[in-house]
Formats: structure tokens, sequence, C-alpha cells
């Protein structure tokens, strides 16, 4: 039985395209394939001096706190730091790496996977560490994700293409689950024919079920270049590194694949 271990640098999260992640969907996206769930670990920050001067604020953060404990997550919270430079510029920052860094060593040996949600360039070392451990490392990330990180990693796992990790932009009550005719869903394109206008967008139809993740299991949707609602971006496509988000539609051909239609360019690595 694959053991699993999942820790979450939340607000590297919320400031790097991951606002408003689904907790309950990545615990089951690192519980696929049957695998045990051994330690759940999400790493938040709380400033103290907006508190302070906002009794909302803290409500929500401590509501929002009691949510993940609720879907089975250790939660660790860290001040954050608030510095001064000489010119008077203000920055903030939370020691929040640290802590992480440790749990994912100190409990390594009772994992065979570790999956890390950051894009902090900081844990490339952590990342080899485990390895040599004999732990599978995936890291999973939205924008501004280390490249040096991406590298390391065992894979590297985008968490826009996670079907139902994060709200698609037009979500409105009564749209279509995600995968199905009339939904909205996330790709990346695999195929592009500029001369004749068309390609396709590789997306996963439902959640991953496999231990590992590969582009074979994804399925297919056909687009006309027409539909891409910014057409600079065709000049980057195919392309593993640009995320498009779609409407699904009736495939054009009996037996075809989907139609992908008013496509949006999501993220641009």
């Amino acid at each position: 039985m694959r053991r699993v271990g999942v820790y979450v640098d939340g607000s590297s999260m919320d400031v790097n395209g991951g606002h408003m992640m689904r907790y309950e969907v990545l615990r089951a996206l690192a519980g696929r394939a049957g695998a045990t769930i051994q330690r759940l670990h999400a790493y938040l920050t709380f400033d103290e001096r907006r508190a302070a001067r906002s009794v909302d604020y803290e409500a929500r953060i401590k509501g929002y706190q009691a949510a993940l404990r609720d879907k089975g997550f250790r939660v660790t919270v860290k001040p954050l730091k608030h510095y001064a430079d000489a010119d008077g510029a203000e920055t903030v920052k939370s020691n929040s790496d640290l802590g992480m860094a440790v749990d994912a060593l100190s409990e390594s040996d009772r994992l065979d996977t570790v999956v890390l949600a950051t894009g902090d360039g900081d844990f490339v070392d952590v990342v080899r560490a485990l390895q040599k451990k004999g732990c599978r490392v995936e890291v999973l990330g939205f924008d501004n994700v280390s490249v040096e990180l991406r590298d390391t990693a065992d894979q590297f796992i985008s968490g826009y293409l996670i079907p139902g990790l994060l709200p698609v932009r037009d979500s409105v009550p009564g749209l279509p689950a995600w995968g199905q005719v009339g939904s909205r869903v996330r790709g990346v394109c695999n195929r592009f024919e500029p001369d004749d206008g068309y390609g396709f967008i590789a997306f996963w139809s439902s959640l991953p079920d496999t231990p590992l993740l590969a582009a074979a299991e994804t399925s297919p949707a056909y687009f006309r270049s027409s539909s891409l609602q910014d057409q600079s971006i065709l000049s980057r496509l195919p392309s593993r590194n640009t995320v498009l988000e779609f409407e699904l539609a009736l495939p054009a051909k009996q037996n075809g694949a989907p139609e992908a239609r008013r496509i949006q360019v999501v993220s641009a690595a």
C-alpha cells in the first residue's frame, strides 16, 4: 500500500494562482489509486497587525483554519512578520518554509510519496533529500513555480489541470460538472496545425486515479484557432506550459473528439 504525505504551503498557493484551492480535492488526488494518506499538513500565515484593526479578518481566517481541520489537515499557523528597509518600504515574510521542510523530512521514513504544494525554489534541497531517503516527490503548483523545483521533482503537477481543484473562471450555478458537455475545463494544447487553423487540447475528464499521472491518460478536445479569445497566443502553440480554459461542446463529427469553444488563456509560463 502506497503511503502518502501532503504538505501545503498555503500562503504561497494563495498568492501564486491557487486562491480558493479546494483542499478536499487535493486530498483526493493524493489518495488516488487506493493510496493511504499518512499525513496532511497545511501551513498558513496570520497577520496579527491586520487582525488588530479588523475583527472581520480574524474571524474569516480562523473560520478558514477550522474548515481545513475539518477536512483532515493539521494546520500550522505562523505570524506574518513586517519589515521596513532603510527607505521605509515595507515587506512581509513568514517563516513557514522551515517548519514544512522539517516536518516532511522527519516524517519521510514512513512515507512512499511526498506531495509538496509549493512553487518556492527554496524547497529544491528538501526535494533532493527526500528522494535520497527513497521517497517519490510530486510538486503541485500554479503560477511562479521555480523551474529548478519543477525539474528536480519526480513529477510536477499543474494545479490548474486537476479537475475541481480550482474553480473555473466562468463558474455559474447549474453549470455541468467538469468533463461533461457544457462544462468548462482546463488543459494544454499538445497539437496545433497553424496552416489549417485547428488543434487539440489534452485535459483530464475526471480526477486521475492512477499512481503515476501520464499524459496518455488525458482526453482530447478539438478546437479551431478562431475559438481562442486571445489570438496572440497562437504563435506559442503547442505548449505544455500554457494552460487553456474552455467550454466543452458536442463533437463536430460523429464519434469525434468534443469541441473546445470560448478558449481563454489561464496561465502562460
